[in-house]
């Protein structure tokens, strides 16, 4: 049997939704609580790989599909076209003796404020690993994921995000000191995980989410010294309240402390929930919705999270009606991720 001319190294991650308590997973909080859904479509990463021929100097290629960009990166590395893909390049230590192309794709759109990038940069290292001695558990590549974005990049993240791709399910983050954080899965029955995947809508605002200047002042006023940070105990509440309702099944006070994490995100600054975000909460009303949650830190485009009711009937009228708020709103297909980070290698490639 010949051997074939090179590996394939395969990762996916989920991306997440709902994320009751985000804002308190930061290093300004000091201390959060956070429960987030893990749902697909996922983030993809896969690695082809290959034993540097004698002489040949060694190439690294990145071909960020979504962008139809396919480039070769400096060595050595540089934070140019995709700083934060080139940096998970960097970080890990790939013997120096393989030639490497990276494939990345997310059907979720980028800047959908569901944690895309994340989600891929938990694949990328996730399938990096497997080329370098040891391994490192889910949690420990949601770590390094979270100190790429922040030591590496310099970027303002919080943790939530990189621990959901890492674990997948539903995810219940307590941070008892930052960056340090426990991690419970909320196991529930069949019954419970099939309902909640029936019921959740992910309603995407037709433009990409970026860190905006009202993000600036939220954060600026709790970096303060001896900033009052009461404003953030309603989001961490909200979060306990989640966890304590799917455990029950009780769909109607889940929906409510959905409810009031978008109301305390509204505290923070109004602009956190966007026209365009309330005008689909509006809707959703209309047609029996129970929880409605801006995903994400909010602020202008990104997406939103909506509850619906028991009837599958007022849930399809309501994605039918979405496209006439705005021709640019998308509904976009999700199923609850039972898993996290998933790596393995191609076998019988040819």
């Amino acid at each position: 049997m010949s051997t074939p001319p090179f590996r394939i190294i395969n990762a996916t991650a989920p991306i997440r939704i709902c994320d009751l308590g985000g804002w308190t997973d930061t290093w300004f909080a000091e201390r959060g609580t956070v429960l987030n859904i893990g749902v697909y479509p996922y983030a993809e990463a896969q690695l082809f790989v290959k034993k540097i021929a004698p002489g040949k100097a060694r190439e690294l290629v990145i071909h960020a599909e979504n962008f139809g960009e396919r480039y070769a990166v400096p060595l050595p590395i540089e934070y140019e076209k995709h700083p934060l893909l080139e940096a998970c390049l960097d970080v890990m230590e790939v013997p120096e003796d393989m030639d490497l192309e990276v494939n990345l794709y997310s059907n979720a759109p980028p800047g959908g404020s569901t944690g895309t990038s994340a989600a891929i940069s938990v694949a990328l290292l996730g399938a990096l690993d497997l080329l370098t001695p040891g391994r490192m558990t889910p949690h420990e590549i949601a770590a390094l994921a979270q100190r790429v974005e922040t030591e590496k990049l310099g970027l303002q993240c919080g943790i939530q995000d990189q621990l959901c791709s890492a674990y997948g399910g539903i995810c219940y983050i307590d941070m008892y000191e930052y960056p340090h954080a426990s991690v419970s899965q909320i196991w529930v029955s069949n019954r419970i995980w099939w309902e909640l995947e029936r019921r959740l809508v992910l309603v995407y605002l037709g433009r990409s989410h970026s860190s905006s200047e009202v993000h600036g002042r939220v954060i600026h006023n709790f970096e303060q010294q001896n900033a009052d940070k009461s404003a953030l105990e309603p989001l961490r509440c909200a979060a306990r309240k989640g966890k304590d309702a799917l455990y029950r099944g009780n769909f109607a006070d889940f929906g409510k402390a959905m409810i009031e994490n978008t109301d305390g995100q509204r505290a923070l600054h109004p602009a956190l929930v966007s026209p365009e975000a309330e005008a689909v909460f509006a809707l959703a009303r209309e047609h029996g919705a129970i929880g409605w949650k801006v995903n994400g830190a909010g602020g202008e485009g990104g997406s939103v999270t909506i509850l619906c009711g028991p009837e599958s009937e007022q849930k399809r009228a309501f994605i039918q009606a979405v496209p006439s708020l705005n021709p640019a709103f998308q509904v976009l297909p999700i199923y609850l991720s039972r898993f996290g980070l998933r790596q393995w290698e191609s076998t019988g490639t040819t």
